[in-house]
């Protein structure tokens, strides 16, 4: 594709060459899209497992189009559940789940939370596992960004924004934080998801603070060292 990979857009932003939000938001909505007809457009729903900013690629005009579906699985629509033996996925953005089963079952609701942490990256600007945030703190990255959040706190945005780019990034994080809700029953559908993004700001609830601990398996375990 013309235009590389999400990825490289994300990294860009340190260099000063950042996106504008609307352009962000149209880029969210787009990726949304697709998982929602890849989970119901198709005669059989299909799990991407993969959902990450390398794999989403942008066509001339910044148009998303998700790729590298080597790790995917096809289920019927009423399947509730799916068998795993292994987890997929790569680190950062894999479900808790997909980890562990005492934490749910694997579903599309897997890939609903790795497009949440896609979304906190395209916002944020930078990698939740970046080297450079280890150094700073101690602390879960996407947690000093929800902190923020529900203080009512400029996000960690890394560039200045206007006030209509702050609601935008507002927004958007917002869904990013119901999409990786740590119980899949309490992520939306990407059907909601598509309805959230393209929706007011004023009608979305903060979500419930999405972060768990449990003995045995530390928040690092699933997204990787911070």
């Amino acid at each position: 594709m013309p235009n590389d990979s999400l990825e490289k857009y994300i990294v860009s932003r340190k260099n000063g060459q950042p996106l504008k939000m609307d352009k962000l938001l149209q880029i969210s909505i787009g990726i949304a899209r697709g998982i929602e007809y890849l989970h119901q457009g198709c005669n059989e729903r299909i799990l991407h497992f993969d959902i990450k900013p390398h794999n989403i690629l942008l066509d001339e005009n910044l148009n998303p189009k998700i790729a590298d579906f080597g790790l995917a699985k096809l289920c019927s629509k009423d399947q509730s559940a799916i068998a795993m033996t292994a987890a997929r996925g790569t680190m950062g953005y894999i479900a808790p789940e997909v980890y562990s089963r005492n934490f749910g079952t694997v579903s599309y609701k897997s890939d609903v939370f790795s497009f949440g942490m896609l979304l906190i990256e395209l916002i944020a600007g930078k990698k939740c596992t970046d080297p450079d945030i280890q150094n700073q703190s101690d602390v879960y990255f996407p947690e000093l960004v929800y902190n923020s959040l529900v203080r009512g706190e400029e996000l960690l945005l890394g560039v200045e924004v206007t006030t209509s780019d702050a609601e935008i990034a507002r927004k958007i994080i917002i869904v990013a934080f119901w999409c990786i809700q740590w119980n899949p029953v309490a992520r939306p559908s990407m059907t909601s998801v598509v309805s959230m993004l393209i929706g007011n700001l004023q009608n979305l609830e903060i979500p419930p603070i999405p972060f768990v601990s449990s003995p045995g398996l530390e928040i690092s375990t699933i997204f990787g060292e911070v």
